[in-house]
């Protein structure tokens, strides 16, 4: 391809149509009963300026300007755009990742109960304040706390909109000017470079800090204990683990230490599991109630990770430090809404059955798929695949998944993965389609191969991952078998 010259930029750059004589042509005018005027337009004009900024920057040689600057080139750009501005940001996703907890992806899907729960609070007037017995004001904290304190063994409980604000309405409220001893070694860091530190901080606390990263002893947290320490605080390392030459101190015994000279204990035990993992083949995570019955004074978790419901945070224990929390006016701040309230009381009434949790609520049921069962549904994907597209080396391999979500970081769990290898193209190239795709599908890419997990695929979403898998390898054929 040839660049244009000067007097041959400003021909192709006079070629450009005004807007409004793009807007009048006929396609664009159909794209008028799809799309609403004000999306159309915003696409017009972006489209004619991304033109004239390509050929300014000498991209459009003269003999390609004919065909990027006709009519039906710029409406089909045109109509992207625009589908893309008139339409949802925030769309559904296909996870073929094998990550259950995928932070970017939203992390727990919920429960069909909990998604019933969401419709009915949002599609008009519910009590969420509103005490119907005695006719009079009530508290959005009654719809969870009771199953909350049956399930933990607590005292009280308060919910709030996530566990860092969790974390930092506890510091507030019991700890606001004053120390709080805490081991180095659990400092954590979270999601988007957030630091629990520096919660904590924000939150009013000072910090003093203890041991060293990989070991810290009982006579560390004495030894720091001083007339302006208000509390002992420990955080549960679930996104990392330290291993090797390593020493902790039990909750117990950090519990009797300050029962002896007057503190609180608080522990953030971050991934909120409510059943013990090891019925799923999985590591034990601590429990809320473990934690309550070893006499913590007061328990913060997320209700988005092990737990399996919306995003919210916990805090359950002792009653007057949570009536000391309920009056804080940063409770106020970070209160959680009525949609999350619906879905985690729906959350956590299945677990007042656990077998039904089990079965129902999704990343329970994921987590405890066997590799032969996620095997068997890879081979019935294959089979409906090859013959779509025979270029491409299709493969049934032993892999591994991960729980996500920063919990138990270590655990691999065995499963079996679709691996495909395309013949003509790299696998990078095939991920973009898939990700760009409607709808857009995640997966794997491991030594130019795109490796999908079932493990993360609803059953119901299998018919539309494989028509986006045609669609993906073999482009030309828009997707048929």
């Amino acid at each position: 391809m040839s660049e244009a010259t000067q007097p041959e930029m400003g021909t192709i750059l006079r070629k450009i149509p005004a807007v409004d004589e793009l807007l009048a042509t006929p396609r664009i005018q159909d794209l008028l009963a799809v799309h609403p005027r004000w999306a159309i337009l915003e696409a017009v004009r972006e489209v004619l300026a991304e033109r004239r900024r390509q050929i300014l920057r000498g991209e459009v040689p003269p003999e390609a300007a004919e065909r990027l600057l006709s009519p039906a080139a710029l409406s089909a750009a045109v109509a992207d755009v625009a589908g893309e501005k008139a339409g949802p940001s925030l769309v559904p996703v296909i996870n073929a990742t094998g990550v259950v907890l995928h932070t970017n992806l939203g992390r727990a899907p919920l429960a069909p109960a909990a998604l019933r729960a969401i419709e009915a609070a949002a599609r008009g007037y519910v009590n969420l304040e509103f005490d119907l017995a005695a006719g009079r004001r009530g508290s959005r904290q009654a719809h969870v706390e009771a199953l909350l304190c049956a399930l933990t063994e607590a005292e009280a409980a308060l919910v709030v909109n996530n566990n860092a604000a969790a974390v930092l309405l506890a510091i507030n409220t019991i700890a606001d000017g004053k120390e709080i001893v805490v081991s180095r070694g659990q400092l954590v860091e979270i999601g988007d470079s957030f630091r629990i530190p520096d919660v904590m901080v924000r939150a009013g606390g000072r910090l003093r800090e203890v041991g060293t990263t990989n070991r810290t002893h009982l006579h560390d947290y004495a030894e720091a204990i001083g007339p302006e320490t208000a509390l002992i605080l420990r955080v549960h390392r679930s996104n990392f683990q330290i291993l090797g030459f390593t020493a902790d101190v039990e909750t117990a015994a950090l519990v009797a230490l300050a029962k002896r000279r007057g503190l609180l204990v608080m522990e953030d035990l971050g991934s909120g599991a409510l059943l013990d993992l090891s019925l799923l083949g999985l590591r034990r995570e601590p429990l809320a109630s473990d934690a309550i019955r070893a006499g913590v004074d007061l328990v913060t978790f997320s209700g988005d990770k092990l737990l399996g419901g919306p995003q919210a945070g916990m805090l359950v224990g002792r009653r007057d430090l949570l009536e000391c929390a309920r009056r804080n006016p940063l409770a106020r701040t970070v209160r959680i809404d009525k949609l999350s309230l619906a879905a985690l009381e729906a959350t956590l009434r299945l677990y007042r059955e656990p077998e039904r949790a089990l079965l129902e609520i999704p990343i329970l049921r994921m987590l405890r798929l066997t590799s032969d069962a996620i095997g068997a549904r890879a081979l019935a994907l294959a089979g409906a695949l090859r013959s779509a597209v025979p270029d491409v080396a299709i493969t049934i391999e032993d892999e591994t998944s991960e729980v996500g979500g920063g919990a138990l970081p270590l655990q691999a769990i065995p499963t079996r993965v679709l691996a495909l290898r395309p013949g003509r193209e790299r696998a990078t190239d095939v991920e973009a389609r898939l990700r760009r795709g409607s709808p857009p599908v995640l997966v794997r890419i491991k030594e130019d191969r795109i490796l999908l997990d079932l493990r993360t695929v609803a059953a119901p979403e299998e018919a539309a991952l494989l028509q986006a898998l045609r669609a993906a390898l073999a482009p030309g054929t828009g997707g048929s078998a």
